[in-house]
């Protein structure tokens, strides 16, 4: 097999990184992301109609009634539906806390029957505020240890590439879904977690790997020895990438609601990641100008007595 010049096209590979992360954060500031009710607050009705529901005579008739903001959407099929309900502003703490009971009679009254309930939650707004603020902790924390882990384990230059890539990672994703206008809940933050673990799992084969070729061969340019290494974990890398697509794929298709947004953040995650373990990770490491001595073995003091 002929080896893939990867280092060839950093240059190109980096301004496709830097022009989708510019576009993320442009997204995030401008359009944000749609918050799910984990993190605004809000009540959540699942109701099981006697036949086929048709969602635009439905919100039409929330809107008759003087509910305001409601999202209304098929759950699985034709017969249930998922209502979507925040804070209402003219009503008080407590009506907000049984905003559940008041929405189901609701639309059982505009169905005509009674109809069977299937769930109902309520989030309250402080609950959704501290969990934004716990999940964006729980990033910076896990990114922070990563930090210190790989600086250890490898290198301070491998622990820069490493923090990179998963921040091009976490931003790409999220903009991607604010871009989208798709919903951002706690199983999407879950799948963003579960991205920088598999990101990051990636990124040390490949940085273990660079690690080695450096110390074995005296010889040859820095890119050309992350070329090497690159493509002799590329295998592994495509095998592992694809056997996790396709779990996710058939959790996406098959799953149900409830984990669809888990499996497309994971399934986004997965691809992205794959690319910034060859292309972002790497190619820090060519721009923080890597070199052998680097990653010399430090010599035991005395070591030189030893030797006869």
């Amino acid at each position: 097999m002929t080896p893939i010049p990867f280092m060839k096209y950093r240059k190109v590979a980096a301004l496709i990184s830097i022009l989708l992360v510019a576009l993320s954060c442009i997204s995030l500031a401008l359009k944000q992301l749609n918050w799910g009710l984990d993190f605004t607050g809000g009540t959540l009705v699942e109701v099981a109609y006697p036949g086929a529901a048709v969602p635009e005579e439905i919100r039409q008739a929330l809107d008759e009634k003087g509910w305001n903001g409601h999202l209304v959407q098929f759950f699985g099929s034709d017969r249930d539906i998922l209502v979507r309900m925040p804070p209402q502003k003219d009503r008080s703490e407590r009506e907000n806390a049984r905003l559940g009971d008041a929405l189901f009679a609701d639309l059982s009254e505009i169905a005509g029957t009674e109809l069977d309930l299937r769930r109902a939650e309520f989030v309250g707004p402080a609950v959704g505020e501290e969990l934004t603020n716990q999940g964006g902790v729980g990033l910076l924390v896990a990114l922070g240890m990563i930090l210190i882990y790989i600086s250890f384990r490898f290198q301070m230059k491998f622990a820069f590439g490493a923090v990179t890539a998963l921040f091009h990672d976490v931003l790409i994703t999220l903009g991607i879904f604010s871009v989208m206008n798709w919903e951002f809940d706690l199983t999407v933050l879950a799948a963003l977690l579960a991205v920088i673990g598999y990101s990051l799992n990636d990124t040390i084969v490949v940085s273990d790997r660079i690690r080695e070729n450096f110390r074995a061969v005296r010889r040859g340019a820095t890119s050309d020895l992350i070329d090497t290494s690159l493509n002799q974990t590329l295998g592994r890398t495509l095998m592992t990438s694809t056997t996790t697509l396709l779990v996710l794929l058939a959790l996406f298709f098959l799953g149900g609601e409830l984990i669809r947004g888990f499996s497309l953040a994971l399934t986004i995650g997965v691809v992205v990641g794959t690319y910034s373990s060859i292309y972002v990770a790497s190619n820090m490491l060519v721009a923080l100008h890597l070199s052998r001595e680097d990653l010399l073995v430090p010599v035991k003091e005395g070591a030189e007595q030893d030797v006869p």
